[in-house]
């Protein structure tokens, strides 16, 4: 019985310690991106987000350096879809 015991215990300890070592951490967001319109010129990530220019599409956010990059993106986001972005920040749902 004790043996069964420590044979489970010990198969148990082994799978831990395999499964912790196979996580990995998400990659770090960048802090520049280039524009998907104007790839040419990069965008600050946190001040495009102040400024809110950016736009969401399919799980992805764009990030834009200038005023008319969002109309542009916005008449045609599949065609900018392949661009530089990030996954689409989750909300956070308001506790009561």
């Amino acid at each position: 019985m004790n043996k069964i015991i420590a044979t489970t215990i010990s198969g148990l300890c082994i799978v831990g310690l395999a499964a912790a070592q196979t996580t990995q951490k998400p990659a770090a967001t960048p802090k520049e991106i280039p524009c998907p319109i104007m790839p040419s010129h990069k965008v600050n990530i946190a001040t495009a987000t102040k400024s809110k220019m950016f736009a969401d599409y399919k799980g992805n956010r764009y990030f834009f350096c200038c005023g008319g990059c969002p109309a542009e993106f916005k008449a045609n986001p599949a065609k900018y879809a392949k661009s530089a972005s990030i996954p689409t920040p989750k909300t956070k749902t308001p506790t009561k």
